[in-house]
């Protein structure tokens, strides 16, 4: 039996989701963050926060994608090093995964606590329990703490792919590009 080897970068569709879900989870910040510019209450300021609920659900559907993308074209070997410097990937990569799954999750339960609809791009999502102002806030001071963790995670990823490439020169961030053959 011949032993199949794993390949040398992501799939084209891992590597598309991966790009993809960073300009969303861009976009997503970005929304949340932007709408402090705006009074509370006028039509700016609200539309940057429905970008934000619905680009964050966006993340909830594309995760899932991920996830059955990584089943059927499994990710390369992972590059030879020192065990901590995998286990820092690897816990990285499920917190990443958890706060994509978490975070939007989270987002719907508050909006579905303090009685407010659920936009998604001309739909109205149903509410995931009734309404609980104490929950409401209660989820609401998790999400923002998720979202700090979130930057910072993103952060890290972000500057260790950056570090492997500059610094240690092994290619890591040449396998979530597409090698055109």
């Amino acid at each position: 039996m011949v032993s199949e080897r794993k390949p040398d970068s992501y799939s084209l569709p891992s590597i598309t989701l991966h790009w993809l879900m960073l300009l969303v989870i861009t976009a997503v910040y970005a929304a949340i963050e932007l709408r402090e510019f705006w009074p509370k209450g006028s039509v700016p300021r609200d539309t940057l926060k429905n970008w934000h609920f619905m680009l964050g659900l966006s993340v909830f559907g594309l995760v899932w994608l991920r996830v059955a993308a990584r089943l059927i074209w499994p990710a390369p070997a992972p590059l030879d090093g020192p065990g901590w410097q995998k286990l820092t990937a690897n816990v990285t990569h499920v917190a990443l995964y958890l706060l994509m799954i978490g975070m939007p999750i989270a987002g719907w339960l508050i909006l579905s606590a303090e009685g407010k609809p659920i936009p998604f791009f001309g739909f109205e999502l149903p509410p995931l329990t009734g309404p609980n102002e104490a929950l409401a806030e209660e989820i609401e001071d998790l999400h923002g703490l998720g979202g700090t963790i979130g930057y910072w995670l993103i952060g890290f990823h972000a500057a260790a792919s950056l570090f492997h490439h500059y610094v240690l020169k092994d290619k890591l961030l040449l396998r979530m590009r597409h090698a055109r053959t």
